[in-house]
């Protein structure tokens, strides 16, 4: 049985920006860590090498992130923001109130924010799912997952304009 990737809807410029994160990675990315290894192999015995310890652990931490981006782009529909901000959809910005309190966030994929101060909240999330397609005025409850329930209602959906 085949488990089906969902796909991850991207703007274009978040496509750009982590296909290059991505090159830059794979390429100079793994060389420079490569070098980092190999000098501090040089360095003598390896069990209380802290540079070498280190190294191995920032390429781990290189390889992950090559393999979460290789895994991202091959599932993304790059596409643009909705042009009206009538429903909650995947690339809106939503100003809500969830249990009383306004919160303003981006729903889709933490990726397409990139260094911006914006939460961000999956279309797969217990919140997205409950409130995609939700029009502007509407409300609704979803469940955590530590089984509490928690209104929404939707105040203001615009286009996620990339700022």
């Amino acid at each position: 049985m085949s488990q089906q990737t969902p796909v991850t809807w991207l703007t274009q410029e978040a496509f750009d920006r982590l296909s290059a994160e991505l090159e830059q990675l794979s390429g100079e990315g793994r060389t420079s860590i490569a070098k980092k290894i190999e000098q501090a192999r040089e360095e003598g015995d390896l069990k209380e090498n802290g540079g070498y310890h280190a190294a191995k652990e920032e390429q781990g931490k290189i390889e992950a992130r090559i393999r979460q981006l290789t895994q991202l782009l091959r599932s993304a529909e790059v596409g643009h923001a909705p042009a009206t901000g009538d429903t909650v959809s995947l690339g809106t910005v939503v100003t809500a109130t969830i249990a009383g309190d306004e919160s303003v966030f981006l729903v889709g994929n933490r990726e397409i924010a990139g260094d911006s101060d914006l939460d961000v909240y999956s279309e797969q999330s217990p919140l997205g799912q409950a409130i995609l397609g939700l029009a502007v005025g509407g409300s609704t409850e979803y469940t955590t997952p530590n089984g509490r329930s928690i209104a929404v209602e939707i105040k203001k959906v615009e286009p996620y304009s990339g700022q």
